[in-house]
């Protein structure tokens, strides 16, 4: 077996699906990951600007992230998040420690503005509600 394959590696992904935005954590390695936190520059709101997505205790602490686990958070639709003019160029600095204790950091770049202008499909359950 491969080093790489009996690491944990740690990363934080921005999905775009169906006109919605997510931040994602996710162990894609092979072995557990152990106080994961991650950090973002600059911050960034979401869910129409009511809340600070960067800070909330999902990136602070996760005690143990098992082996291909992911955990996902909406962020808000794109729209909404280019209406507002949220940052679109942002760092994840993810910081965690392997099973032997080692302390482990990969800062991560993203463009959000990749996804301003890609089309997709809303259905009838996704279109806004007016009432």
């Amino acid at each position: 077996m491969a080093f790489e394959e009996r690491e944990s590696d740690v990363i934080v992904d921005f999905v775009f699906e169906d006109g919605l935005l997510y931040a994602v954590v996710a162990n894609i390695g092979q072995r557990p990951a152990l106080k994961v936190s991650c950090r973002f520059e600059p911050e960034f709101s979401g869910l129409g600007g009511s809340v600070q997505v960067s800070r909330l205790p999902l990136f602070r602490n996760i005690e143990y992230l098992a082996p291909h686990k992911e955990i996902r958070t909406l962020v808000d639709t794109s729209a909404d998040y280019f209406a507002r003019k949220e940052p679109t160029k942002l760092t994840a600095t993810v910081t965690y420690r392997d099973e032997g204790g080692a302390r482990r950091r990969l800062t991560i770049a993203h463009d959000l503005g990749i996804y301003r202008d890609v089309a997709y499909v809303v259905t009838p359950g996704q279109a806004d509600r007016t009432d």
